[in-house]
């Protein structure tokens, strides 16, 4: 039961991550993207929650193995990263310029959660093969 929970968790992470890039790509660069939100709305509507999911799903289901779920928790984690990777290659936008953030300051949480959910998903990949 937990490790049916867990994966749906994580697939509703994942779920969000592609709404949530799709959302930015849409906007071409103008912050508003087909939802109509900010960056700090689409932010912690939608990848607050994609972050949370798959550490929470790890967790629950931590004393079952499951390959498919190892998986899905590295492509979450891959999501995060290509995240973080985009905000490091954009130009600083005038808002961070004027509050005197740093790209690094909004990229490297981002960089440090996609590695370690990546690394959730690697444990749970290698205690399946285990078994």
């Amino acid at each position: 039961m937990a490790l049916k929970a867990a994966m749906i968790l994580t697939g509703i992470s994942i779920g969000l991550l592609v709404i949530y890039g799709a959302d930015v790509a849409s906007g071409g660069g103008t912050g508003e993207g087909f939802l109509g939100s900010d960056h700090m709305t689409r932010g912690i509507g939608l990848g607050v929650p994609s972050i949370i999911l798959p550490i929470v799903a790890f967790f629950i289901s931590r004393k079952e193995h499951s390959r498919g779920l190892g998986i899905m928790l590295i492509i979450s984690g891959a999501l995060i990263l290509i995240g973080g990777a985009v905000v490091l290659g954009m130009e600083p936008s005038t808002a961070m310029q004027e509050s005197g953030r740093s790209v690094i300051a909004e990229a490297g949480p981002l960089v440090a959660v996609g590695a370690f959910i990546i690394a959730l998903g690697a444990i749970k990949l290698k205690k399946s093969k285990s078994v």
